[in-house]
């Protein structure tokens, strides 16, 4: 029986190692052992994954789930205000206070400052010369700002907020590390809240001081929000960028036709999926593809697998701007969709055809295998990208 498989084969780093490309189309559904010994499930199709996520006999609740990565004991519940580790009905209440914050029309509006900020870290870029290390330079800055302003937490805190998420994804840290940064994230946010409560602000936190959320609440979901906002979008814009200097046609596509960057953002969103895997537990006994799944065991789902599907994504492996991408589960599905998924694409769909119109002979400044991954992380990406162009 197969444990889940980690790590990248030699060859293209953005690819689903050979063996879970192999038990894909094997069986989208497996037995699967986990490090504790608990045996469940991985779900690795398309059509698989999606109607896990959205069957509500499946549970978040993280004290129902095992883990998959390493044998770390059981799992406390989720914090307060932390949306992923919720079931309805209390993720609905979450959740309906905050679509409104999140809305297509609300993050378009952003789309001026996104690229205000955007044009700050190429001129500063520019002035500094290359190389640089693209990650520090830009991929970094611009979604901790982002998120900070939209929050209203001080820029000048968000290196701060980078180590704690960094800590807190990390699939090597042990608990002990992930506590610590869970408590300093979470007590920087309380006097937050503390301080908005007392002087209400024209942002995010300000703006949800009105509602019935309590301070442990709303420290929860701020501290929940920060997190998501800085390391996702991150790490899609270094990897994409990284994509892009791998496959040069590609490169030149977004960089010659600037208005390609909504169907490039979802390809790239579905190529390098870089949330690899999510997980549920079942509340009671599902039958799947004829397959009885009982009441307790826990069904990782591979969303690289299913991105990566061929009998929903025509030939898969290969990275094609041109192509609609639409229906990923990038952003997961159901009910736990990524909340802030628009204002993630508003800032890689201004940010990278920014940085490839600025620097259109932009190359790697190292050798391919020197690029570190990051590979010890929830959240794939590369810790650095060092980056070079010509001087005009």
């Amino acid at each position: 029986m197969p444990r889940i498989p980690t790590g990248r084969d030699a060859g293209c780093p953005f690819d689903p190692t050979t063996e879970m490309t192999a038990l894909r189309e094997r069986d989208p559904l497996v037995r699967l052992t986990f490090p504790d010994g608990h045996v469940g499930w991985l779900a690795t199709g398309y059509e698989t994954v999606r109607a896990v996520f959205a069957d509500s006999r499946f549970s978040s609740r993280y004290e129902l789930l095992h883990y998959p990565f390493a044998d770390i004991g059981e799992l406390p519940p989720a914090p307060a205000g932390d949306m992923t580790g919720m079931d309805a009905p209390e993720h609905t209440r979450f959740r309906k206070l905050l679509m409104g914050k999140f809305t297509v029309r609300r993050m378009r509006e952003l789309t001026a400052r996104v690229a205000e900020i955007t044009a700050e870290q190429l001129d500063a870029m520019e002035r500094a010369g290359g190389p640089v290390d693209l990650v520090e330079a830009f991929a970094q800055p611009i979604p901790a700002l982002m998120i900070c302003e939209l929050l209203g937490v001080p820029a000048a805190d968000r290196d701060f907020f980078q180590r704690c998420a960094l800590q807190l994804t990390s699939i090597v840290s042990d608990q002990q590390a992930q506590h610590e940064a869970m408590t300093a994230l979470g007590g920087y946010m309380h006097e937050l809240v503390l301080a908005k409560r007392a002087e209400p602000t024209d942002d995010l936190l300000g703006d949800l001081t009105s509602t019935d959320l309590s301070d442990e609440e709303l420290t929860g979901v701020g501290s929940f929000l920060l997190g998501a906002g800085l390391e996702t979008t991150a790490n899609m814009l270094a990897l994409g960028t990284y994509a892009l200097l791998r496959h040069p046609a590609q490169f030149a596509a977004l960089r010659d036709d600037p208005s390609l960057a909504p169907q490039a953002v979802e390809e790239l969103l579905r190529y390098l999926t870089i949330t690899h895997t999510g997980a549920k537990s079942a509340l009671e006994d599902v039958e799947l593809h004829g397959k009885l799944i009982k009441a307790g065991e826990t069904v990782v789902l591979s969303m690289e697998a299913a991105n990566r599907d061929p009998r929903r994504f025509p030939d898969p492996d290969t990275l094609d701007l041109h192509r609609r991408a639409t229906g990923h589960v990038g952003f997961g599905h159901g009910i736990h969709q990524c909340l802030g998924q628009q204002l993630a694409r508003v800032e890689m769909q201004v940010a990278l055809p920014a940085l490839l119109t600025r620097f259109p002979s932009l190359r790697l400044a190292a050798a391919e295998e020197e690029i570190p991954l990051r590979t010890d992380q929830t959240i794939f990406g590369v810790h650095s990208l060092p980056v070079t162009w010509d001087e005009v």
